[in-house]
């Protein structure tokens, strides 16, 4: 009877220091990690849209630069001229 009841003060001891640890550490921290989480979210957003943007300049550059190239071509009336444009050419100013 001794032991039994050893074992159920025991038992008692261990499932309240695991509640109380739950209640007092693990259930704060988890709020926590949300809060870091939302803000984490937002800056993976914000980096998303920045990396969007450059990509979009790039394209625009590249896409101006092309319509500079056709012009000068059409002008040229022949497309050798792009070699003689290639080696004089002088990229356009980004926008970043």
């Amino acid at each position: 009877m001794l032991i039994t009841r050893g074992f159920s003060l025991t038992n008692f001891v261990i499932g309240s220091s695991a509640l109380c640890f739950q209640i007092f550490v693990l259930y704060p921290w988890h709020h926590k990690l949300d809060a870091e989480f939302t803000e984490l979210r937002k800056e993976h957003a914000r980096l998303l849209e920045d990396t969007h943007n450059k990509h979009r300049n790039e394209l625009k550059g590249i896409r101006e630069q092309l319509m500079l190239l056709n012009e000068r071509k059409d002008k040229s009336g022949k497309w050798c001229g792009y070699i003689l444009f290639a080696t004089s050419y002088k990229p356009l100013p980004s926008n970043a």
